[in-house]
């Protein structure tokens, strides 16, 4: 079905999606994804209206451009012109901007990062929804995002909110720096990383702690680092400890 629609006209695509039954035009969606030629993703253009269409039948269309394995820059000028500007439900936008991420992530990937200006129009509109976010799960979803991004010069905006921001936040911007090469992980992360675990500014919560301890001995831990984890799971509860001492030794191995 996608080798057909690869070869179709925009006004076919368009007239599928249109005429199809209500029960199909989810599977129509994700196939016109799928071909990601330009005549069907102008016919989805045309075809998707963000205030009208049923949520159900938009997050298919955006989880699958967010699943697409290799994705095209005109896919993400989609998903960013159907985002903009529209008054939509928070699911929807929820899973609009971690669709982003995902799309500039594998679009960078592809080595397509500084080639293509919606990349960095994507980029854009996920750091300036970030700055402007002021209720903490509105700022969760822009770190999920740039966690599925994985760009390097956004590592000093999730040390900001991992060491700084409340739980949710701070374990939004642990989770987002765990995915990111040993090559990224600098002295400067790792001392982030020392400092919540080690709880040296404030209080954190065992989940962070754990993804701050992960970080460090995941990427080439230096014996220091060890010994001060080894020591610390004397304070901690037996679950807790029992994980930290397992990395360490799967480390050793």
């Amino acid at each position: 079905f996608i080798q057909m629609l690869r070869s179709a006209k925009k006004r076919d695509v368009l007239q599928l999606l249109r005429r199809a039954p209500e029960e199909m035009r989810s599977f129509l969606v994700e196939a016109a994804v799928a071909t990601e030629s330009v005549a069907s993703l102008a016919a989805l253009s045309d075809f998707l209206d963000f205030s009208k269409e049923p949520k159900s039948l938009l997050e298919k269309f955006l989880y699958t451009a967010a699943f697409s394995p290799r994705p095209s820059g005109e896919l993400l000028h989609l998903v960013l012109d159907k985002l903009d500007g529209k008054q939509l439900a928070p699911e929807t936008w929820e899973t609009g901007i971690v669709a982003v991420g995902s799309l500039v992530g594998k679009l960078c990937q592809q080595k397509l990062c500084g080639l293509q200006q919606v990349v960095e129009r994507g980029v854009e509109t996920i750091l300036r929804g970030l700055r402007g976010a002021e209720e903490e799960p509105e700022v969760v979803i822009y770190l999920l995002a740039l966690g599925n991004a994985m760009l390097p010069e956004t590592i000093p905006t999730l040390l900001h909110h991992a060491e700084d921001g409340p739980t949710a936040v701070t374990a939004a911007a642990t989770s987002a720096l765990q995915r990111f090469p040993a090559p990224h992980i600098s002295s400067k992360v790792k001392r982030v990383m020392r400092r919540i675990f080690h709880q040296k500014r404030k209080s954190y919560d065992k989940t962070c702690r754990l993804a701050a301890a992960e970080i460090l001995l995941d990427n080439r831990p230096s014996p220091m680092d060890v010994i001060n984890i080894l020591l610390a799971t004397r304070e901690m509860e037996t679950e807790t400890a029992t994980f930290l001492l397992l990395k360490v030794q799967n480390s050793l191995r």
